[in-house]
């Protein structure tokens, strides 16, 4: 393989994997409710977070800070950690 060639491979292989990654954003705020019937919660900035669905409320407590990531594309959050 010539160097052109390696070279157009390795862009390839690196705009495969970036197309095919997930982007995600991160927030931080308090839980002020919890809707266990449609799985989701509501931070203090009232935006409101989508669990996905095979997912349970029950450790979720009001009055907590959490940090949540979530799914820029289906926004369902992906990760939520106490934090302080």
């Amino acid at each position: 393989m010539n160097k052109i060639t390696k070279t157009i491979v390795a862009a390839a292989s690196v705009a495969l994997f970036a197309a095919s990654s997930a982007y995600a954003a991160t927030v931080q705020g308090t839980i002020k409710s919890i809707d266990p019937d449609t799985k989701s919660f509501t931070l203090d900035d009232g935006k409101i977070y989508q669990l996905p669905a095979e997912s349970t409320v029950d450790k979720l407590q009001v009055g907590i800070k959490v940090a949540v990531t979530v799914d820029d594309k289906t926004g369902i959050v992906t990760s939520i950690v106490k934090s302080s």
